[in-house]
């Protein structure tokens, strides 16, 4: 039978969820949302999907260095990862499909309204 108090002690949950938030934050960190690509692929295509792709590469050293650091949390660090990856990457094709099948204003070029804006 399980035992049920080592699984509730385990910190492999929290190592996965780490791995996942670090994919998410260096993804964030290399560019925009998947909203915003969304709104702008035709002027800004290219250039935005190279950058999720460097966050990717980049996210995948990240998470193999933690999985080589942490031997003992290395499989739900991995699949942290994998799975943050794999999200990321489908969320931004997604988005890259559907601005390209129906094109709208995008944000590209527009003066800000407000205060700040001038």
């Amino acid at each position: 039978m399980a035992d049920i108090a080592a699984g509730r002690s385990s910190t492999n949950g929290i190592a996965f969820l780490i791995s996942f938030e670090v994919v998410v934050a260096i993804i964030a960190f290399a560019c925009s949302s998947p909203q915003t690509a969304e709104i702008n692929i035709q002027s800004r295509g290219g250039t935005l999907m190279k950058w999720v792709h460097i966050g990717e590469a980049l996210s995948v050293a990240v998470i193999a260095i933690a999985a080589m650091i942490d031997r003992g949390h290395r499989a739900p660090i991995l699949a942290g990862g994998a799975i943050a990856i794999g999200s990321s990457e489908a969320l931004y094709q997604y988005a890259k499909a559907s601005g390209l099948r129906n094109p709208g204003p995008g944000t590209e070029g527009q003066k800000p309204a407000g205060r700040w804006g001038g």
